[in-house]
């Protein structure tokens, strides 16, 4: 089968252009590297870049890689109109059997669902309900965001939702849905935990009102005279909100707060290791990486039930459940943990042998291709 995964080049994204090979977001990375491990795939990664860049024509055996050049004015303003423009002159030329558009936030999905090809996409962020959370503005990118995927869901021949939050949210509007978690690099799994005494708390996540990081700091207050522990907060924090601005004032006034800044994959790694749980205190969530990548790591998770998350965690079993609007639910969250590293110890394993089942790189692979084939399958 020839497959074609439109996803977006990071060098874009964070302004990289100087890389010599291109790098994606950590549920594309993983589900490529699954697919790099079934031979008899051809897999083409197309993706599009303001600059021209130097890229390497293979990013493995089975995979090749298309970066496209597409000037400003084909983006956003222009509801992607030059980057699906560009996209469906490549596709002709590769001849996919089926084009997979990963996310509905830039131009993945919408350059899928136009190529005039059998086309499927996957949600990685319901932008209608975070636009929603945001009281998005007019015109704005959340409001923009939000309004493209009303057009893109019910052009396409079916949604993967990443979790059942996923599913309730595009129901309405997808033709098909499927639910398939992320998947996790495999090297999560082989992480060996060499925990210190520290306490410390791991919170990943861009710092916003949606992430919670205020309300979570707060809340820990009750306990910083009692327990021994930190909180290391990694993510990026544009410092002219006034959300951050407010979050950098707490981390300054509490010495047990740790603020790293944005975290690459080696760095994230380096701190699971040493990590005594990770903690995600969010009003809204979907399918979030870290949590998933803990899991994998052998990382005790405090999460807040919302949105996807429980999909992915049995309270008691795997993980642990807490109420993101109630500090004493987070305050407690945190001391059952930090009070009884046996039963920490048993969450771990638990959640690790799930992930393992659940979210590794080939077993999600190999369900991404049972929905191709149920696609190629059906009339359009």
């Amino acid at each position: 089968m020839k497959i074609a995964v439109i996803t977006t080049d990071n060098r874009q994204h964070f302004q990289d252009f100087n890389a010599l090979a291109p790098y994606f977001g950590t549920a594309p990375e993983a589900l490529l590297q699954g697919f790099a491990a079934i031979p008899e795939l051809e897999i083409h990664v197309v993706s599009c870049a303001q600059k021209p860049m130097k890229s390497p024509k293979k990013l493995a055996e089975n995979t090749w890689f298309h970066g496209l050049y597409v000037p400003k004015h084909g983006w956003m303003r222009t509801s992607y109109q030059g980057c699906i423009r560009r996209v469906r002159r490549q596709l002709k030329a590769i001849k996919p059997d089926i084009v997979h558009g990963q996310g509905t936030e830039r131009e993945c999905a919408i350059s899928a669902v136009f190529s005039k090809m059998p086309n499927v996409i996957t949600v990685h962020g319901n932008m209608r309900l975070i636009a929603e959370l945001n009281q998005a503005k007019p015109l704005s990118y959340w409001w923009l965001a939000a309004a493209l995927e009303k057009i893109i869901l019910p052009r396409t021949r079916g949604v993967v939702c990443i979790t059942r939050y996923t599913q309730d949210a595009v129901k309405d509007l997808a033709r098909k849905t499927w639910v398939v978690p992320n998947a996790v690099d495999a090297s999560f799994f082989d992480l060996e935990a060499a925990r210190d005494d520290s306490g410390t708390i791991l919170c990943v996540g861009f710092v916003s009102q949606r992430k919670n990081q205020n309300a979570f700091i707060r809340a820990l207050d009750s306990l910083a005279g009692t327990k021994k522990f930190r909180v290391l907060f990694l993510g990026e924090a544009p410092k002219e909100e006034p959300y951050v601005a407010e979050f950098l004032e707490l981390i300054a006034a509490r010495p047990w707060c740790t603020f790293g800044g944005f975290a690459d994959r080696n760095t994230l790694k380096a701190q699971l290791k040493t990590a005594s749980m990770l903690a995600l205190p969010s009003l809204e969530d979907n399918c979030p990486m870290v949590v998933l990548e803990a899991m994998a790591a052998g990382v005790p998770v405090l999460a807040a039930k919302v949105g996807g998350l429980p999909d992915l965690i049995e309270d008691g079993r795997n993980g642990l459940f807490c109420n993101p609007l109630e500090a004493e639910s987070m305050a407690a969250g945190v001391q059952r943990l930090l009070d009884n590293p046996q039963e920490a110890l048993e969450l771990t394993k638990t959640a690790k042998a799930l992930a393992r089942e659940r979210f590794h790189p080939l077993a999600i692979a190999r369900r991404h291709l049972e929905i191709y084939r149920e696609v190629l399958s059906t009339p359009a």
